[in-house]
């Protein structure tokens, strides 16, 4: 009885601290993101930036996975990701290769391209084995075409995608990816877990495309004041 009351008490708590919503969300996952790339793009030696840059991705494959079990039209979601992966490839290969074309690269929207569509596989299959092979074949997929993040940023949306009926579990593999397979920086990333944990699951504001815009837009804006300071 007692257990069940501590337990009562932790929820109402967490309920009450539950302050971000998912519009609050993606604008922390966007400021970490700036920081991350003004880092590497205009101070490569500033470490600090790119430690709190760690925590976009987290946030944004929780969101992604979020975003996946909200959406009134998956195929609508999945085409809006692939055509933002095109339009955002020549800023991304500027910023971080210098080069309009830089093939062995792909930016983080493909990543985001490949996890909703196994996701949305994932959907239609009943069997383990079928799953299994789906995931690797994405995973796989993902590595081969150099998408950023590659095989572990879809690893860690399935984390997400998997572990929505248990958040909490959820949330410990999450915070344990960010030490696995990773550099050392990247351990700053397991910082995430908080604001995902205090996500109340509302949508907020709208401003959908702001946030689809704002990745190739920044990218061209941080390649302009490279070049011209």
């Amino acid at each position: 009885m007692e257990r069940t009351k501590i337990k009562e008490l932790l929820r109402a708590l967490l309920q009450r601290a539950s302050v971000f919503d998912s519009f609050s969300l993606k604008c922390v996952a966007i400021l970490c993101m700036a920081a991350d790339h003004t880092g590497r793009i205009l101070f490569p030696g500033e470490e600090n930036l790119i430690r709190i840059g760690r925590l976009a991705f987290p946030i944004f494959a929780f969101l992604l996975a979020e975003g996946f079990f909200h959406t009134r039209d998956r195929y609508r979601y999945l085409a809006r990701l692939g055509i933002f992966a095109l339009l955002s490839e020549i800023p991304f290969d500027l910023a971080f290769f210098q080069t309009v074309w830089y093939p062995q690269r792909q930016n983080v929207f493909f990543t985001l391209f490949i996890s909703v569509a196994l996701m949305a596989v994932l959907e239609r299959s009943r069997e383990w084995p079928e799953r299994i092979l789906e995931i690797f074949i994405a995973m796989w997929f993902a590595e081969a075409l150099g998408a950023d993040y590659g095989f572990r940023g879809v690893l860690l949306v399935l984390i997400f995608y998997i572990g929505r009926a248990r958040p909490w579990a959820g949330l410990a593999l999450a915070g344990a990816w960010n030490f696995l397979w990773q550099s050392a920086v990247q351990r700053f990333g397991a910082l995430a877990v908080i604001p995902i944990a205090l996500y109340n699951g509302k949508k907020g504001r709208g401003m959908k495309y702001f946030f689809y815009i704002f990745y190739p837009a920044h990218l061209l804006l941080l390649c302009l004041i490279r070049y011209v300071r």
